[in-house]
């Protein structure tokens, strides 16, 4: 994302006052004792992290884990049938200082609004704690997207990052440094959102700092995980699950994960020309070597024959992972549709915009016009109200 880095500070005794409206027994979530029976993978793994580290399994198979491991922890909450927000209202008659937690959301809710307008405009319709949740997820996001990729990224380390981690940890344990951090603890105390996706997408940014090419596209499907799937891992507890849906909690969460490795592809295929002239390549290399393309011809920016058909092909599969990402949207709960709706639509419409533009994403950057995007959201709005599949 490009734009200023949000490192907006609240005063010292505005952030005190923040950190007494934090639940302390908030962002820790008991890991289901059944979940370990339920992953049907070949390899058997503790964590997330040991899974990275075992060569011999896809991307595809270490991320399933945590997909089943927020799930699990959906699951475990729906069974409540509640957020427990009843006890949250009784910890909150005692407090003093909710107006700066209210103003903390407000903060993040300008924030989605100008970075993110068309989104912004879909959470209006969700109730009010699930779009203040959403907004204070999005700010992290950003924020850490911006580390290294904004203005100041130039100046970012991997202690830095380790930092940032750090202070994810605080705030997951009532302990948040600013404004944003406090909306974001403040979430996570509520809603059964799990830490692993949110260091992952830390992860992310670390690789960002030391690799500028992917071999194959299982490498890069990582990537994508870590970078953008992670937001739907983040975001599918606070939008909830239709209560009359049929669908699996792993189908669902698994269709979000898909959403996310679409927009990140559209986003790679897009921005091809501009990460080359940052010396960055993130297209597999395998598939380029076959398509009888090297390093050389995407810095030399020529659309041949060779690179439509290349091109062909990579947009073929960012859009099979939109289908697969369709079949989730609709099991949301009503009023968490449409926003996701018009994120999916407006974004597979960059996928046509690069095909208008002849494949030439090197020096002609694809976007989606203002008129296209008024018209998709009465087509967005349309598909939220068919409700879940039967």
């Amino acid at each position: 994302m490009a734009g200023v880095l949000l490192w907006v500070i609240s005063p010292k005794e505005n952030a005190t006052a923040l950190l007494s409206l934090i639940p302390r027994s908030g962002g820790k979530q008991k890991r289901s004792s059944s979940l370990c029976s339920r992953i049907k993978l070949s390899a058997k793994v503790s964590a997330f992290s040991s899974a990275v580290a075992n060569p011999a399994r896809s991307s595809e198979e270490k991320v399933y884990e945590v997909v089943l491991k927020q799930a699990a922890l959906v699951k475990e909450q729906r069974k409540k049938k509640a957020l427990d927000l009843d006890k949250a209202a009784e910890n909150s008659d005692a407090l003093t200082d909710w107006d700066l937690l209210n103003e903390a959301y407000d903060r993040c809710g300008e924030v989605c609004a100008e970075y993110a307008k068309t989104f912004y405009l879909g959470t209006l319709l969700m109730t009010p704690e699930r779009r203040r949740a959403v907004w204070a997820i999005y700010v992290w996001c950003r924020r850490t997207d911006e580390l290294v990729d904004g203005p100041n990224a130039s100046h970012i380390t991997p202690r830095a990052l380790d930092r940032w981690e750090k202070r994810l940890d605080d705030l997951y344990e009532g302990r948040p440094y600013d404004m944003f951090d406090a909306a974001l603890s403040d979430t996570v105390s509520k809603y059964p959102v799990d830490i692993q996706p949110f260091k992952d997408m830390i992860e992310g940014m670390r690789l960002d700092l030391r690799k500028s090419r992917y071999n194959t596209f299982d490498e890069l499907y990582l990537y994508c995980y870590y970078v953008a799937g992670t937001v739907g891992l983040m975001s599918v507890p606070v939008m909830g699950i239709a209560p009359e849906s049929k669908a699996t909690t792993e189908s669902v969460y698994n269709a979000a994960l898909a959403l996310g490795i679409a927009n990140q592809l559209t986003n790679i295929l897009r921005d091809v020309g501009e990460d080359a002239r940052r010396g960055r390549i993130y297209l597999p290399q395998d598939e380029l070597a076959r398509a009888g393309l090297s390093d050389e011809d995407i810095f030399r920016g020529q659309v041949t024959d060779k690179w439509r058909s290349f091109m062909k092909d990579q947009i073929k599969r960012a859009r099979m992972f939109f289908d697969e990402a369709e079949k989730g949207v609709s099991e949301l709960n009503a009023a968490s549709r449409w926003p996701v709706w018009a994120s999916l639509l407006l974004y597979r419409q960059i996928l046509d915009a690069i095909e208008a533009n002849d494949y030439n994403n090197f020096t002609k950057r694809a976007y989606v016009g203002k008129a296209k995007k008024f018209a998709s959201l009465p087509v967005a709005y349309g598909r939220a109200l068919l409700g879940t599949s039967k």
